[in-house]
């Protein structure tokens, strides 16, 4: 049944056009017929992703004030340089030699941030705040000509797998550092500061996100063709399940937790503020 928006069917209405104008595409003129702010998120998106990205930038270059004892920031763990400052049963290994002369954490760094730039949501996020595609649903991309993920760059999307394996491990480092926050700047365990519940409310956080990736949802529960006959993998695919349907609110909330961590961290070790103690 005719609609009204079909193109003739020997006339292609806008020739010169691709992506979305394309004659098998309705003929609306319209970029879209929506009434709502539909811009508000892809602006609020692109706005903390922005902030985030010059925040983690300046930190990871400043390369001074990562460390105050017993705490060390998230973009500094491992420390894999000679040139990282000497932590007391810390996470100093120092793999990379004397040669190493920028901040070491551009190390460390490449591992969370591949995470996290090709995590399935994160995908998502910044393909309509920044590149606009689509902007929003039901609003037309600008683009002329659409090929997902089958090129390069976007074709390495699909070794997410991959850093959620690397993530699992810098998530381990991470709860080892946080374990360590419970002493004092002179390292006698059994003590507790404001860090210290930063650092736990942090590290829950990043194993929530880090667990509610899709990539372990699959590898979990996934190719199992009888849920009866492997019960310990069930129970662990509901769990991961449950978590994966709150990954959006997970990805933002560990995101903050993880750049309050590390200024954290720089406000106690610039001398700017002194870590309270509360046992």
């Amino acid at each position: 049944m005719a609609t009204g928006t079909e193109p003739p069917a020997t006339e292609d209405p806008h020739p010169s056009r691709g992506g979305v104008r394309t004659g098998t595409r309705a003929a609306i003129d319209a970029p879209h017929l929506r009434t709502d702010r539909w811009w508000l998120a892809p602006a609020a998106t692109a706005a903390v992703l922005l902030a985030f990205i010059v925040y983690s930038t300046w930190r990871a270059f400043a390369d001074t004030d990562y460390y105050a004892a017993p705490y060390v920031s998230p973009f500094y763990s491992p420390c894999l340089a000679e040139r990282c400052e000497p932590m007391r049963h810390g996470p100093n290994w120092e793999i990379f030699g004397s040669w190493w002369g920028i901040s070491p954490a551009i190390i460390i760094l490449i591992f969370p941030l591949g995470f996290r730039l090709t995590c399935y949501y994160y995908r998502k996020a910044y393909y309509r705040g920044f590149w606009a595609s689509p902007p929003a649903c039901a609003v037309a991309e600008p683009h002329k000509k659409y090929t997902g993920e089958t090129r390069f760059p976007l074709v390495l999307q699909n070794i997410h797998r991959y850093f959620f394996y690397a993530a699992i491990g810098v998530a381990g480092i991470l709860t080892y550092d946080t374990v360590l926050a419970f002493r004092d700047e002179h390292y006698a365990w059994g003590h507790m500061g404001l860090g210290t519940l930063v650092f736990l409310a942090n590290i829950v956080l990043i194993w929530a996100y880090t667990l509610s990736c899709h990539s372990c949802r699959h590898i979990v529960g996934g190719k199992l063709k009888h849920f009866s006959k492997h019960p310990v993998r069930y129970k662990a695919w509901q769990f991961v399940g449950k978590l994966n349907a709150r990954h959006m609110a997970l990805a933002w909330a560990s995101l903050v937790s993880v750049a309050l961590a590390d200024f954290y961290v720089y406000l106690v070790a610039s001398g700017a503020f002194d870590d309270p103690r509360l046992f």
